[in-house]
């Protein structure tokens, strides 16, 4: 997935404000501007937008779990490149989401899959049982995240 859409999607999900990206990013040591999270936030057609790189993407999920459960510690090195299985790792842990929480997340979009494949899916590249994370698994996790954050029930 484009990071550009990864935010959208996190932005509409917790609706947060601008600003609000901006002290999240903040969060992690990266200084940015309202006017670049401006432009991160504007459709791939729109004038005035610009790709989110993934550094950004990066300090925001990291802010992100700083932001939802506190600063613990040291702050882990940052991980680049930002895959999809970064990015559920690191909402995994933002919203204290257990396996089970994941799976009726995945469940709820009728999106099957089981806990091994799940638990694979968190693993560190390069373990023997590794498995990158696909663009419709992360985009149906989102989407169920989103509607477990806003209270939506799915009919």
């Amino acid at each position: 997935m484009l990071n550009n859409d990864i935010l959208r999607s996190i932005r509409y999900m917790m609706d947060i404000s601008d600003a609000k990206i901006v002290e999240i990013i903040k969060l992690a040591g990266q200084d940015i501007d309202i006017k670049s999270v401006i432009a991160f936030l504007k459709k791939d057609d729109e004038e005035g937008y610009q790709p989110c790189t993934d550094t950004i993407l990066a300090q925001f999920l990291d802010g992100l779990i700083i932001f939802r459960r506190g600063k613990g510690g040291e702050t882990p090195p940052l991980e680049l490149p930002v895959t999809n299985n970064l990015v559920l790792k690191r909402l995994r842990v933002a919203f204290s989401l257990k396996e089970e929480d994941l799976l009726a997340i995945l469940k709820s979009q009728d999106f099957k899959i089981s806990k091994s494949e799940l638990s694979a899916l968190l693993r560190k590249k390069g373990h023997i049982n590794y498995r990158e994370c696909g663009d419709q698994l992360l985009r149906n996790f989102l989407k169920g995240l989103k509607e477990k954050m806003r209270g939506i029930d799915k009919k």
